[in-house]
Protein backbone atom coordinates (compact mmCIF):
# COMPACT_ATOMS: atom_id res chain seq x y z
CA UNK A 1 0.00 0.00 0.00
CA UNK A 2 1.68 3.57 -0.91
CA UNK A 3 0.48 5.98 1.45
CA UNK A 4 1.37 9.97 1.14
CA UNK A 5 1.68 11.68 4.39
CA UNK A 6 1.23 15.73 3.92
CA UNK A 7 3.59 17.74 6.22
CA UNK A 8 4.28 14.39 8.06
CA UNK A 9 6.64 16.29 10.76
CA UNK A 10 3.76 18.26 12.34
CA UNK A 11 2.07 18.18 15.23
CA UNK A 12 6.05 16.95 16.46
CA UNK A 13 3.64 13.66 17.83
CA UNK A 14 2.11 12.64 14.59
CA UNK A 15 5.81 11.39 13.46
CA UNK A 16 4.04 8.40 15.24
CA UNK A 17 1.90 7.99 12.38
CA UNK A 18 4.47 7.56 9.92
CA UNK A 19 6.93 4.87 11.84
CA UNK A 20 3.65 2.91 12.60
CA UNK A 21 2.52 2.97 8.96
CA UNK A 22 6.12 1.92 8.06
CA UNK A 23 6.06 -1.05 10.44
CA UNK A 24 2.53 -2.02 9.16
CA UNK A 25 3.76 -2.68 6.01
CA UNK A 26 3.05 0.37 4.03
CA UNK A 27 5.41 2.81 1.44
CA UNK A 28 4.91 5.87 3.48
CA UNK A 29 6.05 8.75 0.81
CA UNK A 30 6.03 11.97 2.69
CA UNK A 31 5.81 15.66 1.56
CA UNK A 32 6.32 18.82 3.06
CA UNK A 33 8.23 22.38 2.40
CA UNK A 34 10.72 21.45 5.08
CA UNK A 35 14.54 20.85 4.68
CA UNK A 36 15.01 17.00 4.89
CA UNK A 37 17.89 17.03 7.40
CA UNK A 38 15.23 19.04 10.38
CA UNK A 39 13.28 16.09 10.22
CA UNK A 40 13.38 13.71 13.39
CA UNK A 41 15.44 11.02 12.11
CA UNK A 42 13.03 8.22 13.25
CA UNK A 43 10.79 10.21 10.46
CA UNK A 44 13.42 10.36 7.99
CA UNK A 45 13.97 6.50 9.20
CA UNK A 46 10.20 5.65 8.39
CA UNK A 47 9.62 7.51 5.15
CA UNK A 48 10.57 5.27 2.14
CA UNK A 49 11.01 8.88 0.03
CA UNK A 50 10.50 12.74 1.15
CA UNK A 51 9.53 15.46 -1.38
CA UNK A 52 10.36 18.41 -0.47
CA UNK A 53 8.48 21.58 -1.85
CA UNK A 54 8.41 24.84 -1.85
CA UNK A 55 5.38 25.85 0.32
CA UNK A 56 2.45 23.58 0.69
CA UNK A 57 0.24 26.08 -0.54
CA UNK A 58 1.22 25.70 -3.61
CA UNK A 59 -1.21 23.09 -5.34
CA UNK A 60 0.65 22.74 -8.44
CA UNK A 61 3.83 21.91 -6.39
CA UNK A 62 2.00 19.40 -4.63
CA UNK A 63 -0.11 17.94 -8.02
CA UNK A 64 3.83 17.41 -9.33
CA UNK A 65 4.94 15.60 -6.04
CA UNK A 66 2.02 13.14 -6.23
CA UNK A 67 2.76 12.89 -10.02
CA UNK A 68 6.99 11.37 -9.62
CA UNK A 69 5.17 9.48 -6.94
CA UNK A 70 2.75 7.91 -9.04
CA UNK A 71 5.14 6.98 -11.69
CA UNK A 72 7.88 6.15 -9.24
CA UNK A 73 5.67 3.58 -6.77
CA UNK A 74 2.55 2.87 -8.65
CA UNK A 75 -1.03 4.08 -7.99
CA UNK A 76 -1.00 5.83 -4.63
CA UNK A 77 -3.66 4.57 -2.43
CA UNK A 78 -4.21 6.72 0.32
CA UNK A 79 -3.23 10.54 1.59
CA UNK A 80 -3.84 12.46 4.29
CA UNK A 81 -1.91 14.89 7.05
CA UNK A 82 -4.58 14.15 10.11
CA UNK A 83 -4.69 17.70 10.25
CA UNK A 84 -8.00 19.90 9.98
CA UNK A 85 -5.75 22.59 8.06
CA UNK A 86 -4.97 20.53 5.07
CA UNK A 87 -8.15 19.07 4.68
CA UNK A 88 -9.29 20.76 1.62
CA UNK A 89 -6.12 20.38 0.22
CA UNK A 90 -6.15 16.43 0.66
CA UNK A 91 -9.35 16.42 -0.96
CA UNK A 92 -8.64 17.96 -4.19
CA UNK A 93 -5.40 16.02 -4.60
CA UNK A 94 -7.55 12.38 -3.75
CA UNK A 95 -10.19 13.62 -6.15
CA UNK A 96 -7.03 14.48 -8.72
CA UNK A 97 -5.59 11.44 -8.27
CA UNK A 98 -8.81 9.22 -7.36
CA UNK A 99 -7.55 8.32 -3.79
CA UNK A 100 -9.97 6.64 -1.62
CA UNK A 101 -10.96 9.13 0.92
CA UNK A 102 -13.05 12.24 1.31
CA UNK A 103 -13.66 14.12 -2.28
CA UNK A 104 -13.75 17.87 -3.04
CA UNK A 105 -17.99 16.98 -3.10
CA UNK A 106 -17.37 16.24 0.39
CA UNK A 107 -15.81 19.53 1.96
CA UNK A 108 -19.07 21.36 2.31
CA UNK A 109 -20.21 18.92 5.26
CA UNK A 110 -17.03 18.85 6.54
CA UNK A 111 -16.30 22.18 6.46
CA UNK A 112 -19.19 24.53 6.16
CA UNK A 113 -20.59 24.54 9.45
CA UNK A 114 -23.70 25.88 7.90
CA UNK A 115 -24.03 22.50 6.10
CA UNK A 116 -23.07 20.22 9.26
CA UNK A 117 -25.87 21.69 11.10
CA UNK A 118 -27.77 20.72 8.55
CA UNK A 119 -26.47 17.12 8.77
CA UNK A 120 -26.95 17.29 12.51
CA UNK A 121 -30.60 17.69 12.12
CA UNK A 122 -30.81 14.89 9.38
CA UNK A 123 -28.65 12.64 11.94
CA UNK A 124 -31.69 13.40 14.87
CA UNK A 125 -29.36 15.49 16.86
CA UNK A 126 -30.15 18.58 18.99
CA UNK A 127 -28.81 21.89 17.66
CA UNK A 128 -29.62 25.43 18.15
CA UNK A 129 -30.99 28.05 15.51
CA UNK A 130 -28.25 29.27 13.11
CA UNK A 131 -27.47 30.59 9.61
CA UNK A 132 -25.31 32.52 7.44
CA UNK A 133 -24.83 36.22 7.77
CA UNK A 134 -23.32 38.22 4.99
CA UNK A 135 -24.58 41.66 5.27
CA UNK A 136 -25.44 43.88 8.39
CA UNK A 137 -28.85 43.99 7.96
CA UNK A 138 -28.83 39.96 7.87
CA UNK A 139 -26.88 40.08 11.20
CA UNK A 140 -29.19 42.62 12.49
CA UNK A 141 -32.24 40.49 11.83
CA UNK A 142 -30.99 37.05 13.15
CA UNK A 143 -30.48 38.66 16.27
CA UNK A 144 -33.87 40.40 16.28
CA UNK A 145 -34.94 36.45 16.06
CA UNK A 146 -33.12 34.97 18.20
CA UNK A 147 -31.74 37.66 20.82
CA UNK A 148 -28.63 38.20 22.86
CA UNK A 149 -25.88 36.65 23.51
CA UNK A 150 -25.20 35.16 20.08
CA UNK A 151 -21.98 33.48 18.68
CA UNK A 152 -20.39 34.74 15.38
CA UNK A 153 -17.84 32.94 13.87
CA UNK A 154 -16.53 32.04 10.16
CA UNK A 155 -18.61 29.34 8.45
CA UNK A 156 -15.06 27.72 7.13
CA UNK A 157 -12.61 27.74 9.95
CA UNK A 158 -10.32 26.27 12.09
CA UNK A 159 -10.15 26.41 16.46
CA UNK A 160 -11.86 29.65 18.14
CA UNK A 161 -9.92 32.24 15.28
CA UNK A 162 -12.33 35.43 14.57
CA UNK A 163 -15.45 34.16 16.49
CA UNK A 164 -17.35 36.44 18.45
CA UNK A 165 -19.51 36.22 21.43
CA UNK A 166 -21.94 39.13 20.95
CA UNK A 167 -23.79 40.50 23.97
CA UNK A 168 -25.28 43.86 23.21
CA UNK A 169 -26.15 46.21 20.35
CA UNK A 170 -22.82 48.42 20.45
CA UNK A 171 -20.77 44.98 20.12
CA UNK A 172 -23.01 43.70 17.13
CA UNK A 173 -22.51 46.83 15.87
CA UNK A 174 -18.45 46.43 15.92
CA UNK A 175 -19.25 43.12 14.29
CA UNK A 176 -20.71 44.03 11.39
CA UNK A 177 -18.39 46.73 10.68
CA UNK A 178 -15.69 44.17 9.75
CA UNK A 179 -16.11 42.15 6.18
CA UNK A 180 -19.19 39.45 6.84
CA UNK A 181 -18.08 37.16 4.38
CA UNK A 182 -19.81 33.65 4.88
CA UNK A 183 -20.27 33.97 8.78
CA UNK A 184 -22.35 31.71 10.64
CA UNK A 185 -24.25 32.76 13.63
CA UNK A 186 -25.58 30.83 15.96
CA UNK A 187 -27.71 31.19 19.60
CA UNK A 188 -25.29 31.28 22.16
CA UNK A 189 -25.28 27.94 24.36
CA UNK A 190 -24.23 27.70 27.98
CA UNK A 191 -22.71 24.98 29.14
CA UNK A 192 -19.84 22.95 29.57
CA UNK A 193 -17.99 21.14 25.95
CA UNK A 194 -18.28 17.47 25.93
CA UNK A 195 -16.43 15.65 22.67
CA UNK A 196 -16.79 12.14 20.65
CA UNK A 197 -13.39 10.96 19.25
CA UNK A 198 -13.11 8.31 17.81
CA UNK A 199 -11.58 6.53 14.58
CA UNK A 200 -14.01 4.23 12.07
CA UNK A 201 -12.56 1.19 9.87
CA UNK A 202 -12.87 1.18 5.91
CA UNK A 203 -16.90 0.28 6.15
CA UNK A 204 -17.66 2.61 8.95
CA UNK A 205 -17.82 1.10 11.88
CA UNK A 206 -16.92 2.63 14.90
CA UNK A 207 -13.28 0.58 16.20
CA UNK A 208 -12.67 2.53 19.02
CA UNK A 209 -14.45 5.90 20.66
CA UNK A 210 -14.05 7.88 23.98
CA UNK A 211 -14.87 11.39 25.31
CA UNK A 212 -13.18 14.49 26.72
CA UNK A 213 -14.75 17.14 28.63
CA UNK A 214 -13.06 20.68 28.59
CA UNK A 215 -12.76 23.22 31.35
CA UNK A 216 -13.99 25.95 29.23
CA UNK A 217 -14.86 26.67 25.29
CA UNK A 218 -11.81 27.72 23.39
CA UNK A 219 -13.53 30.54 22.09
CA UNK A 220 -13.35 31.83 25.78
CA UNK A 221 -9.77 30.69 26.35
CA UNK A 222 -8.80 32.38 22.94
CA UNK A 223 -10.45 35.41 23.16
CA UNK A 224 -9.70 36.26 27.09
CA UNK A 225 -6.22 34.24 27.27
CA UNK A 226 -7.14 31.91 29.70
CA UNK A 227 -5.71 28.50 30.61
CA UNK A 228 -7.10 25.44 29.61
CA UNK A 229 -7.31 21.00 31.29
CA UNK A 230 -9.38 19.14 29.58
CA UNK A 231 -9.95 15.10 30.27
CA UNK A 232 -10.71 12.09 29.32
CA UNK A 233 -13.76 10.60 30.31
CA UNK A 234 -14.17 6.53 31.81
CA UNK A 235 -17.69 6.14 30.83
CA UNK A 236 -18.73 7.81 27.62
CA UNK A 237 -22.99 9.16 28.77
CA UNK A 238 -25.26 6.95 26.88
CA UNK A 239 -26.97 10.55 24.78
CA UNK A 240 -23.24 11.15 23.76
CA UNK A 241 -22.84 7.83 22.34
CA UNK A 242 -25.91 7.64 20.26
CA UNK A 243 -25.51 11.18 18.93
CA UNK A 244 -21.84 10.55 18.53
CA UNK A 245 -23.04 7.43 16.28
CA UNK A 246 -25.49 8.71 14.33
CA UNK A 247 -23.21 11.71 13.62
CA UNK A 248 -20.96 9.22 12.19
CA UNK A 249 -23.33 7.87 10.55
CA UNK A 250 -25.13 10.99 8.63
CA UNK A 251 -21.44 11.98 7.77
CA UNK A 252 -20.24 8.75 6.50
CA UNK A 253 -17.01 8.30 8.37
CA UNK A 254 -15.01 5.59 7.12
CA UNK A 255 -11.13 5.06 7.79
CA UNK A 256 -10.48 8.29 10.01
CA UNK A 257 -10.32 9.52 12.84
CA UNK A 258 -12.63 12.11 14.22
CA UNK A 259 -13.58 14.61 16.71
CA UNK A 260 -17.18 15.87 17.43
CA UNK A 261 -17.86 18.90 20.19
CA UNK A 262 -21.21 19.26 21.79
CA UNK A 263 -22.39 21.55 24.41
CA UNK A 264 -23.92 19.76 27.83
CA UNK A 265 -26.24 22.47 29.21
CA UNK A 266 -26.96 22.67 32.77
CA UNK A 267 -30.20 21.35 32.36
CA UNK A 268 -28.82 18.17 30.91
CA UNK A 269 -29.55 18.74 27.60
CA UNK A 270 -26.95 17.62 24.81
CA UNK A 271 -26.39 20.29 21.67
CA UNK A 272 -24.20 19.46 18.76
CA UNK A 273 -21.75 22.14 18.07
CA UNK A 274 -19.65 21.01 15.03
CA UNK A 275 -17.41 18.51 13.76
CA UNK A 276 -13.73 17.88 12.87
CA UNK A 277 -12.73 14.85 10.51
CA UNK A 278 -9.18 14.64 11.93
CA UNK A 279 -7.95 13.40 15.50
CA UNK A 280 -8.44 16.05 18.07
CA UNK A 281 -5.86 17.92 18.49
CA UNK A 282 -2.32 18.82 21.00
CA UNK A 283 -1.16 15.37 23.16
CA UNK A 284 -5.03 13.68 22.34
CA UNK A 285 -4.27 10.38 20.73
CA UNK A 286 -1.68 10.38 23.72
CA UNK A 287 -3.91 10.90 26.18
CA UNK A 288 -6.34 8.16 24.76
CA UNK A 289 -3.28 5.56 24.23
CA UNK A 290 -2.25 6.57 28.29
CA UNK A 291 -6.15 6.44 29.61
CA UNK A 292 -6.58 2.33 27.79
CA UNK A 293 -2.68 1.40 27.42
CA UNK A 294 -2.94 1.02 24.16
CA UNK A 295 -1.24 2.48 20.54
CA UNK A 296 -3.55 4.10 18.73
CA UNK A 297 -1.12 5.32 16.61
CA UNK A 298 -0.60 1.65 15.75
CA UNK A 299 -4.05 0.43 15.34
CA UNK A 300 -4.88 3.20 13.25
CA UNK A 301 -2.03 2.06 10.80
CA UNK A 302 -3.34 -1.68 10.97
CA UNK A 303 -6.74 0.32 9.98
CA UNK A 304 -5.28 1.75 6.97
CA UNK A 305 -3.39 -1.53 5.80
CA UNK A 306 -5.53 -4.13 6.89
CA UNK A 307 -8.61 -2.75 8.14
CA UNK A 308 -8.50 -4.45 11.84
CA UNK A 309 -8.68 -2.88 14.48
CA UNK A 310 -6.60 -5.11 17.91
CA UNK A 311 -6.71 -3.61 21.03
CA UNK A 312 -9.19 -3.70 23.47
CA UNK A 313 -9.49 -0.89 25.59
CA UNK A 314 -12.45 0.06 29.01
CA UNK A 315 -11.06 3.65 29.83
CA UNK A 316 -9.09 2.39 33.45
CA UNK A 317 -8.47 5.76 33.62
CA UNK A 318 -9.09 9.45 33.50
CA UNK A 319 -6.01 11.22 31.67
CA UNK A 320 -5.62 15.11 31.95
CA UNK A 321 -4.02 17.73 29.57
CA UNK A 322 -3.24 20.34 31.54
CA UNK A 323 -1.59 23.92 29.77
CA UNK A 324 0.37 27.02 31.03
CA UNK A 325 1.44 30.04 29.22
CA UNK A 326 4.97 31.25 29.53
CA UNK A 327 3.69 34.73 30.41
CA UNK A 328 1.75 34.10 33.11
CA UNK A 329 3.06 33.83 36.45
CA UNK A 330 2.39 30.47 38.56
CA UNK A 331 2.10 29.86 41.63
CA UNK A 332 4.14 26.66 41.73
CA UNK A 333 7.40 26.25 39.59
CA UNK A 334 7.57 23.11 37.30
CA UNK A 335 10.39 21.43 39.48
CA UNK A 336 7.97 21.43 42.07
CA UNK A 337 5.15 20.24 40.27
CA UNK A 338 7.58 17.46 39.32
CA UNK A 339 8.01 16.92 43.03
CA UNK A 340 4.45 17.33 44.70
CA UNK A 341 2.78 15.39 41.19
CA UNK A 342 5.36 13.68 39.63
CA UNK A 343 3.62 10.09 40.45
CA UNK A 344 0.03 11.20 38.53
CA UNK A 345 2.41 13.11 35.70
CA UNK A 346 2.69 10.74 32.67
CA UNK A 347 4.35 13.41 30.56
CA UNK A 348 4.80 16.72 30.22
CA UNK A 349 6.59 18.71 27.41
CA UNK A 350 6.78 22.37 25.33
CA UNK A 351 3.93 22.97 22.75
CA UNK A 352 4.02 23.84 19.12
CA UNK A 353 3.78 27.64 18.97
CA UNK A 354 0.49 27.16 16.61
CA UNK A 355 -0.35 25.75 20.30
CA UNK A 356 0.21 28.47 22.29
CA UNK A 357 -2.85 30.56 22.49
CA UNK A 358 -5.39 27.64 23.06
CA UNK A 359 -3.94 25.52 24.71
CA UNK A 360 -0.26 26.94 26.45
CA UNK A 361 3.30 27.45 25.74
CA UNK A 362 3.76 24.03 27.77
CA UNK A 363 1.84 20.96 28.66
CA UNK A 364 1.26 18.11 31.15
CA UNK A 365 -0.09 14.96 31.22
CA UNK A 366 -2.08 13.83 34.39
CA UNK A 367 -3.25 10.25 35.10
CA UNK A 368 -5.44 8.80 37.91
CA UNK A 369 -8.75 6.57 38.69
CA UNK A 370 -10.40 9.84 40.29
CA UNK A 371 -11.78 12.30 38.53
CA UNK A 372 -11.52 14.48 41.11
CA UNK A 373 -7.95 14.20 41.83
CA UNK A 374 -6.68 15.18 38.54
CA UNK A 375 -8.98 18.73 38.68
CA UNK A 376 -7.58 19.41 42.04
CA UNK A 377 -4.04 19.05 40.40
CA UNK A 378 -5.46 20.52 37.31
CA UNK A 379 -6.04 23.85 39.44
CA UNK A 380 -2.96 23.65 41.39
CA UNK A 381 -0.61 23.58 38.21
CA UNK A 382 -2.52 26.57 36.81
CA UNK A 383 -2.53 28.50 40.12
CA UNK A 384 -1.83 31.88 39.62
CA UNK A 385 1.20 33.42 41.55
Amino acid sequence: MNVVFLSPDFPPNYVNFSIRLRQAGATVLGISDQPYDSLKPELRAALHEYYRVSDLHQYDELVRALGYFTHRYGKIDRLDSLNEYWIETEARLRTDFNIEGFRAADLPGIKRKSEMKRLFRRAGVNVVPGKVVRTPAQARNFVAEVGYPVVAKPDIGVGASKTYKITNPTELEDFVSRPLVDYFMEAFVEGTINTFDGLTDRSGNLVFYTSMQYSRGIMEIVNEDDDVFYYTQREVPADLEAAGRAIVRAFKVRERFFHFEFFRTPAGELVALEVNMRPPGGLSIDMFNFANDIDLYREWATVLTADRFAATYNWPYFICYVGRKSHKQYRLSHGELIERFGTKIVNHQPMPAVFHVAMGDYGYLLRSTDRDEVIAIAHEIQARA
